[in-house]
């Protein structure tokens, strides 16, 4: 039996912001893989095995996926947005390339999804609008030291930044700081966005600057969007702004 691996992204939780080929990928499968609030978003007939894990067995869940489709089983290994930002994806090819070599002869493929900087760009307006760069300020894979030497270069570069993974219950602290460590940087007045949950019940966005900026507004579910020098907003009658950059950069 030749089994398969497709590394699938279920975009932000609507699933009107889910790709057909998404859909068509987990039509096929005999198992699902990922991390437990999105294995359970895929509604699935009751042949299909759900394999859920905790958010910090990424390596562990992905040899499962490749062992599973050694033995002729098609897994579709879930992740929220992309599967290629932040997701399982590169997890399964390290798995891959520290495996066996049969892993490598297996049938194994990415189905892209619409990754939550997207969604919450569209929601706000333009913002990505000009050179822009995406970043976790997770530590749990790369020292602390090194997620503030990128951020404070891409600010000093002029890019919108947008920020993963700002806050959780284990690391309350590092959003706040990171917020301080660009206030050294940038002007006050540079237009912050935390946008959460986008697209789902539970949608919430909020408009700020950097100076008032509050790391409290953010949590695991939210993406906070920095502005450059070249980002603007447009007021509405409402009396909620759109946010957008502006396409061209003038000679320094």
């Amino acid at each position: 039996m030749k089994g398969s691996v497709t590394i699938v992204g279920l975009g932000p939780g609507n699933s009107l912001q889910r790709t057909p080929q998404a859909d068509q990928a987990l039509a096929k499968a005999t198992d699902l893989v990922g991390y437990g609030p999105y294995v359970n978003r895929v509604e699935a007939p009751p042949h299909v095995v759900r394999h859920a894990s905790d958010n910090r067995v990424e390596l562990d869940r992905a040899r499962h996926a490749l062992e599973m489709a050694e033995q002729g089983r098609h897994v579709a290994v879930v992740s929220g947005g992309d599967a290629g930002v932040f997701g399982m994806a590169s997890a399964v090819f390290e798995a891959l390339e520290q495996g066996p070599d049969t892993w490598r002869a297996l049938d194994i493929s990415v189905v892209p999804g619409l990754s939550a900087v997207l969604a919450a760009a569209a929601r706000l307006g333009a913002p990505l609008g000009g050179d822009f760069c995406v970043m976790s300020l997770s530590d749990n894979l790369k020292p602390w030291d090194v997620v503030l030497e990128r951020l404070r270069l891409a600010a000093q570069a002029g890019f919108v930044i947008a920020l993963y993974n700002p806050r959780s219950h284990a690391r309350p602290w590092q959003l706040g700081e990171a917020l301080e460590h660009l206030r050294s940087v940038l002007p006050p007045t540079i237009p912050v966005a935390f946008a959460r949950a986008i697209g789902r019940p539970d949608e919430a966005v909020r408009l700020s600057t950097l100076q008032e900026a509050n790391a409290e507004w953010a949590d695991m579910s939210t993406l906070v969007l920095i502005g450059c020098k070249a980002s603007r907003l447009v007021e509405r009658p409402n009396g909620e702004p759109w946010f957008y950059t502006l396409r061209r950069v003038d000679a320094a």
